[in-house]
């Protein structure tokens, strides 16, 4: 979202990023809204309104947009705790908790080392 804004005229509203995202605006406006609370996005009203840039996009890493939108989980498969008397869930637990860990460690280490505008070259290719 924030590269589109960056590349389609500095600015856009949460129903044009929504028909991009085929989704809902609602469901935009909310994911703007902690992108607006970190201070990386800012909204205008009016008839020239929508949401705008409020830092450079190489002043945005990968990582900072995890963050603002709730660090949601990297991995569908995962542990779980709904039977934690069960031996075999622990088992499983134990063996894959460490490599998740281990993974989501490298991949947001990876995350914080890439800006938004480190992407930019490989969507104008």
């Amino acid at each position: 979202m924030l590269i589109h804004i960056d590349l389609h005229d500095g600015r856009a509203t949460s129903e044009t990023i929504a028909q991009m995202l085929g989704t809902n605006p609602v469901v935009v406006r909310r994911m703007m809204a902690g992108l607006r609370k970190q201070g990386y996005v800012e909204a205008a009203r009016g008839p020239n309104g929508g949401w705008k840039l409020a830092r450079p996009l190489e002043d945005i890493t990968v990582l900072d947009v995890h963050r603002a939108l709730g660090s949601p989980s990297l991995f569908a498969l995962g542990i779980t705790a709904d039977h934690p008397d069960c031996p075999v869930e622990r088992s499983v637990n134990a063996a894959l908790g460490t490599i998740l860990d281990d993974a989501e460690t490298r991949v947001m280490s990876s995350y914080g080392n890439i800006s938004l505008a480190d992407l930019i070259p490989a969507i104008k290719r």
